[in-house]
């Protein structure tokens, strides 16, 4: 951090009353002194600067927002699990397709969300005895980075954990057994709780999800609470901000009248100190000068346009793995990765951090040519070269909106939850993805597909070195 400024030595003393302390080392200025001049040009490269390091930022602060309107744990449209600030909700069974709060979600797991203002209340989380079954309760702070270990792959004990805010000071009470800090007051949970496809499952994963619990300290009895989240309310579907794919959670032409409350609320990182001043320089030059404030819409307008939307498409997202798939490096483990962090936050908000799940994803077969419904797609697998993991791994269809495509079957994906799939005579395995039934005796392994194109993701939960390294490379994928 700079250090403070020094009072340097009167110059002139006669010569004014009034006496401005000077800098002793470049470390004690701040940034661009208030009222200096500001060409277009310059605030324009400050605001697209400003637009793909905030984005994420302001989108989680609206998210956060539409949650609170919720006036108990429930279902929007009864399909999205939303409860109050302080709070979350859990699904009973997989996510629907219909829900569009955001995109890539999975149909491998049960999941919950919610919501906190941890400046106002720390919240109390339960961990039941999940036995062998694969969980993980990722916990996401404003700006999209993933902290605590809460999970299988950490061995985490069932009990009752407390989430607090990072200037908390207040007493643990007895009956917790540990604390986790949220880096930023905003915090996110997503707990999720793997299933197979079977029916007996889904009812034998009940017992667990319904003591599956998170809500304010202040109601904290020392004692496990449950709730059958197959009973709670259906909410009407909230008007959306307009188009196809997900809600539009950020508003260019409000984005830089939100950005200075939202950092207000998002302290720096270490070595981000200057940024924020940099950044904030502008904003301020902003408030004081419309055309400055006009400059800085107009910019975010054509950000959202030539920087944020070619985001969406996974060739522009973190790095190549093979075969013409990419995968992020650092998710949910940002830090000053601002690039895949924005990438991440437009085309599948809420990744795993790389321990817990690995993610890759594609839109073109391994020729390079662009997948289509209106063809054959096999992804095969060779003979002891499925996803290496501990946990599971699936491959799951999205339309080009990067959602589930609504088809007969209620299909949309494969993998280990699969309980009928069929290997090749030669113990290889290939899925299959088009528009059209690849015939009756490959049924099993299909994932309809819309008529136009489509994107194949795999998850890789608690994967194996060999993923993490890239010793292993995902499947080829062919189209005819």
């Amino acid at each position: 951090m700079p250090s403070a400024t020094k009072e340097a030595p009167p110059v002139n003393q006669g010569a004014s009353s009034h006496q401005v302390p000077l800098p002793t080392s470049p470390a004690d200025v701040p940034g661009p002194a208030p009222g200096t001049a500001m060409t277009k040009a310059y605030v324009e490269t400050i605001g697209r600067m400003a637009y793909i390091w905030g984005w994420p930022l302001v989108n989680s602060h609206n998210r956060r927002a539409a949650f609170a309107k919720a006036p108990e744990p429930g279902r929007n449209g009864g399909v999205l699990p939303v409860a109050p600030t302080g709070r979350i909700a859990m699904l009973a069974d997989y996510i629907k397709p219909e829900q569009n709060f955001v995109t890539c979600s999975n149909q491998d797991v049960v999941y919950g969300a919610g919501y906190f203002a941890l400046d106002t209340d720390p919240v109390v989380f339960q961990v039941p005895d999940f036995g062998d079954r694969f969980w993980v309760y990722a916990l996401y702070d404003a700006r999209t980075d993933e902290f605590g270990n809460i999970g299988k792959a950490y061995g985490t004990k069932p009990g009752l954990y407390l989430i607090v805010s990072p200037t908390w000071e207040g007493e643990t009470p007895n009956g917790i057994s540990a604390v986790v800090r949220s880096p930023t007051e905003l915090a996110f949970a997503i707990p999720r709780v793997f299933r197979d496809d079977t029916p007996e499952d889904l009812q034998a994963v009940q017992g667990v999800i319904n003591q599956i619990q998170f809500y304010p300290l202040k109601e904290f009895d020392g004692k496990m609470k449950t709730k059958d989240w197959s009973k709670i309310p259906d909410f009407p579907v909230p008007k959306s901000s307009g188009g196809a794919g997900e809600a539009k959670w950020v508003d260019p032409a409000t984005f830089f009248d939100q950005l200075p409350e939202v950092m207000k609320l998002v302290p720096p990182m270490p070595g981000e100190e200057a940024l924020y001043k940099w950044i904030g320089s502008v904003l301020d030059a902003a408030a004081r000068d419309p055309e400055i404030d006009k400059i800085l819409q107009e910019t975010a307008v054509a950000a959202e346009k030539e920087l944020m939307e070619p985001l969406k498409q996974w060739r522009n997202n973190g790095a190549p793995a093979g075969n013409g798939w990419n995968s992020p490096v650092n998710n949910a483990w940002w830090g000053t990765d601002y690039l895949n962090r924005a990438g991440t936050a437009k085309s599948n908000m809420y990744d795993n951090k790389p321990s817990e799940t690995k993610y890759i994803y594609t839109d073109f077969d391994s020729s390079g040519k662009q997948l289509s419904g209106e063809k054959t797609v096999a992804v095969t697998f060779a003979k002891g070269q499925l996803p290496p993991v501990k946990g599971f791994w699936s491959l799951t269809l999205y339309n080009e909106e990067h959602f589930f495509h609504a088809n007969p079957l209620n299909r949309y994906s494969l993998g280990t939850k699969s309980k009928g799939l069929k290997p090749n005579a030669d113990g290889s395995l290939t899925l299959y993805a088009g528009s059209k039934s690849p015939g009756e005796e490959k049924e099993s392994n299909w994932l309809p597909a819309p008529s136009g194109h489509f994107s194949l993701y795999i998850r890789a939960y608690w994967a194996e070195p060999a993923i993490l390294e890239g010793k292993w490379q995902p499947p080829t994928v062919t189209q005819t």
